[in-house]
């Protein structure tokens, strides 16, 4: 089975840089033979996380956005670098979500002209406390330094860092899955899986 992979866009600026650099990444993993898809948080209209809302008050936003999760084994998030964190729409997003992500690989992407380094700290730290697994590392964009006008990628080293998320996301994503997998309909309770058997 292909890995499902969803890349989350997390700017509200049309034409983002960072929504252009996970465009390369799910297109790198699509030529891995991931099964990708994007959730664009631009589109999305997710309206601001309320945990006392009744399920009956439910969004048809947030329904599409709740099975476009549960479809995705593996996630790469793209933020911009908004003070040195991340987008209130990608907070909010993850808000949304905690069991959802247990077991599952993360990548991160920013676009920042300052590397983005707390961003994507920000970002792995919300996806540990939600029990995701996260790569060791991200990738930084930095707007016209790194992308031609026309949107493509301009910078040779970030293209080829960005393809390098891309088949980490793929490669690991697709161990964890499996094991993670495994261990739900396996036996033995010494797993980190065994706390989340049906």
């Amino acid at each position: 089975m292909a890995l499902k992979l969803l890349g989350v866009a997390g700017s509200m600026r049309e034409g983002s840089y960072s929504l252009r650099a996970l465009t390369v990444v799910l297109r790198a993993a699509a030529d891995r033979g991931a099964d990708t898809s994007l959730l664009d948080l631009r589109l999305a209209n997710l309206p601001m996380y309320n945990p006392q809302a009744s399920p009956t008050d439910e969004h048809g936003h947030v329904r599409r956005a709740t099975e476009a999760v549960g479809w995705a084994d593996a996630f790469v998030l793209a933020s911009p670098d908004y003070h040195g964190s991340m987008s209130g729409a990608v907070k909010n997003f993850l808000d949304y979500h905690w069991e959802e992500f247990t077991g599952k690989l993360f990548g991160y992407v920013c676009a920042s002209h300052e590397k983005g380094l707390t961003v994507m700290d920000q970002m792995r730290t919300a996806v540990r406390q939600c029990y995701g697994w996260s790569l060791p590392y991200g990738v930084s964009v930095h707007g016209e330094n790194d992308f031609h006008p026309d949107g493509t990628v301009g910078n040779v080293r970030v293209e080829k860092r960005l393809r390098m998320l891309a088949r980490d996301v793929v490669t690991y994503g697709t161990l964890l899955h499996e094991q993670f997998v495994k261990d739900l309909h396996d036996t033995d309770q010494e797993t980190f899986g065994a706390r989340y058997r049906k």
